[in-house]
């Protein structure tokens, strides 16, 4: 891979929302997965990506989404509660005509059921697609 190449994938983790030193729970893993994204995302976090047993406040959210696995707006209110206010939490759901492929428009009202902000779609590899999704901030107190 040529080095213009590889600055270009290793800022779409950049462009997406993710930062150094960030603690990103990933939601969804299985053999489906895009590894490499995986592999960019932890090299610029600078740390592993914790699983869906890590039991504190993250930083951002990587969901992996298939069709099959359930609700998808109970899985966003339920991601929403691993993290800060306007965290990011990324969608990663099928490409069209992939098996677990998920509705444009299904992805848009579960994000809006569960008070997410969506900001941009782009491809992830071959085979998924990533919606930017944002908590929302907190309400500030009048006084």
């Amino acid at each position: 891979m040529s080095a213009t190449a590889d600055h270009a994938e290793s800022n779409l983790a950049t462009r997406l929302g993710f930062q150094s030193e960030q603690v990103v729970q990933e939601i969804g893993y299985d053999d489906d997965v895009d590894q490499d994204f995986r592999e960019l995302v932890e090299e610029l976090i600078g740390n592993d990506l914790v699983d869906e047993e890590y039991d504190d406040v993250a930083d951002a959210v990587l969901l992996w989404f298939r069709d099959e696995d359930g609700d998808l707006t109970d899985t966003l209110v339920d991601a929403t509660e691993l993290v800060e206010d306007s965290s990011l939490i990324l969608l990663l759901t099928p490409k069209t005509g992939r098996p677990g492929y998920v509705e444009a428009s299904d992805i848009s009202e579960a994000a809006q059921t569960a008070g997410l902000s969506q900001t941009k779609s782009v491809s992830v590899g071959k085979e998924w697609n990533a919606s930017r999704l944002m908590t929302p901030k907190a309400a500030k107190s009048k006084r």
